[in-house]
């Protein structure tokens, strides 16, 4: 494990890249030895730096749900960071210019809690019982963590990424709300157009068969810490697309057939003449 000055030096300069918009070097080149569990330990202070800074946490996300995903990083299972309550955007909303540094962009569900999930032994039914609805979300994903070493071209790690708040930067939510019982989740599906040409299309059944079982996986990874999802607490289940890179004055729309469709739009750097 990291010592705890290591940990927290870590949280500091996450804290400080994502107020200035100045990616760091990847941990990983500096604690070669770090583990998945510094990295989530390091993301919890991360976490108590910015709540302590007046940021609420309003939910969260899970990535890494596709099998092709975890091969490419070398893991077994999904990864997990939070949704701050300044992450939210609304459907057809402008994301300012500068906000991110490389920001790309996915497709997911997003689950809205009716009731609290804690515990262990959470399973998919329990997460549709407790569940008050389901929308369309697309999810901003960025870096604070250099995503490639400028000296050795060395690719972050997935330590790297979950320290990182597993790369969350912002969500967009949107289309038709629906009761989780009321559509087979596993057969929505969505096409995700970048300046009207469809980059990236897929089906909910990716992450990890149905995206319920994506949050019921969450509750009992949280149970070790004492921690859980709470009801009003949005979740987005793992993407079921690529992610998409996102330019300055790019507009993005999913349209997700029955449950509608939702937009954003990257604002341009404005120039000085």
């Amino acid at each position: 494990m990291l010592p705890d000055q290591a940990v927290a030096d870590a949280a500091a300069s996450l804290y400080e890249a994502e107020r200035t918009g100045v990616p760091i070097r990847q941990l990983s080149l500096r604690h070669p030895e770090m583990t998945v569990d510094d990295a989530y330990a390091v993301q919890r202070r991360t976490v108590e730096l910015h709540t302590a800074a007046g940021r609420r946490v309003r939910g969260r996300k899970i990535g890494l749900t596709s099998r092709t995903m975890q091969r490419a990083v070398n893991i077994t299972e999904p990864d997990y960071g939070v949704l701050y309550d300044d992450m939210f955007f609304g459907d057809g909303d402008t994301v300012p210019a500068g906000r991110y540094t490389m920001p790309r962009v996915e497709v997911e569900l997003a689950f809205v809690l009716g009731e609290d999930l804690m515990g262990p032994d959470i399973t998919r039914y329990d997460v549709l019982r407790a569940t008050e609805f389901v929308t369309p979300a697309l999810e901003i994903l960025d870096a604070r963590v250099q995503m490639k070493d400028p000296e050795t071209g060395r690719t972050r790690t997935i330590v790297d990424t979950i320290a990182d708040n597993a790369a969350d930067a912002g969500i967009v939510l949107g289309g038709r709300i629906v009761r989780p019982f009321d559509v087979d989740l596993r057969w929505v599906s969505a096409l995700l157009s970048r300046n009207a040409v469809v980059e990236e299309s897929g089906v909910a059944a990716a992450v990890l068969g149905h995206p319920a079982n994506g949050v019921a996986w969450l509750a009992a990874r949280l149970a070790p810490h004492g921690d859980g999802l709470r009801a009003g607490e949005v979740v987005l289940s793992g993407s079921f697309t690529a992610p998409v890179h996102a330019r300055p004055g790019d507009t993005f729309v999913a349209d997700y057939g029955p449950l509608g469709t939702l937009s954003c739009h990257f604002a341009r750097q404005e120039t000085t003449s």
